[in-house]
């Protein structure tokens, strides 16, 4: 029954990721008014999958690191009841972020149930400093340098433009916006399913590619039926933007995700794509500051707020 639930919880946190996340590769689309919901949808979930299935050949480097191997000892890490109490509280952590619009990172959540389900069996044991160099750093940093990008990007676009009077291309522009929000999404399948698939491998049923296979399903599910608040959140209440804004930002995330892939980093795709569309607004003047204030302190409750839920749950469990 122990593995029955881990493997339940486990897809329900795939819904929840692929709710809160999907639609973060094509918000921009959506948010420039290129393309309806339903296409931008549709595509998203058409190349978060394809990253996913082409995660279950090429990748295996971040589901030894989000099985809280590292972090805790092997024999804790390998436990049924740690791996049903991460899920639990990252799955719990996204679902209500969701519920309430706001895009979080599902990375944070499974550091911040990794850490709290490790302080209860570990105390003070717990590899602080693996959790400080390898995790918390990357995703501090991630957002500085989206918003730095994401402003200098679009700044140039508009010096270039004003300088030389170009003639832009807008059919060159639409195709290339659409293929950079591909790109994303498909990083982001690439990146995400083995470190939710790290937490049912315990189920000696499943091979690697089969348990990423049944994760790429459930987060595109999750992405299908549950976007919309979070895509209001990222279209619309973060800044107005148009074409050229829209795809400055989608380069910016597009190049910090693929290389935090090549170097095997977590890096967090929610925070560089929120920070790239909030840099391009601070060019453009038109920047919801109260928006972003609210997103910025949904990111730093949710590793607190994921570390208790996990905790209490593997007491609970321990009992």
């Amino acid at each position: 029954m122990l593995l029955i639930s881990i493997f339940l919880v486990t897809l329900f946190l795939a819904y929840s990721n692929g709710a809160n996340d999907n639609f973060k590769g094509v918000a921009t689309l959506f948010g420039s008014r290129i393309s309806s919901y339903q296409t931008a949808i549709l595509w998203a979930t058409f190349t978060t999958f394809a990253g996913a299935v082409a995660a279950t050949f090429l990748t295996s480097g971040l589901i030894k690191k989000f099985s809280g191997q590292g972090l805790v000892s092997n024999a804790i890490a390998n436990a049924p009841e740690f791996h049903l109490a991460v899920a639990i509280a990252a799955a719990l952590t996204v679902l209500i972020a969701t519920l309430m619009g706001f895009p979080i990172s599902t990375t944070h959540c499974l550091i911040g149930a990794i850490l709290g389900a490790g302080l209860i069996t570990s105390g003070l044991k717990v590899n602080f400093a693996t959790l400080g160099t390898s995790f918390i750093l990357p995703l501090l940093l991630s957002p500085m340098i989206a918003i730095f990008l994401g402003a200098g990007i679009y700044s140039l676009s508009k010096y270039i433009n004003s300088k030389f009077n170009l003639l832009i291309n807008q059919k060159m522009i639409y195709v290339c916006h659409f293929i950079s929000a591909g790109i994303i999404s498909f990083t982001r399948g690439f990146n995400y399913t083995p470190k939710i698939t790290s937490l049912i491998l315990i189920i000696d049923y499943f091979s690697i590619q089969g348990a990423m296979s049944t994760i790429a399903i459930a987060m595109a599910l999750g992405g299908l039926l549950n976007s919309q608040k979070v895509a209001v959140t990222m279209s619309e209440k973060i800044t107005s933007i148009n074409q050229i804004q829209g795809l400055s930002a989608n380069l910016v995330t597009g190049f910090l995700v693929i290389t935090a892939s090549q170097f095997g980093l977590p890096l967090s795709n929610t925070y560089v794509s929120v920070s790239s569309i909030f840099g391009v607004g601070l060019i453009n003047k038109k920047c919801n500051m109260r928006a972003f204030y609210q997103i910025v302190l949904s990111w730093i409750l949710t590793l607190p707020i994921a570390a208790i839920i996990s905790g209490i749950v593997y007491r609970l469990l321990q009992k």
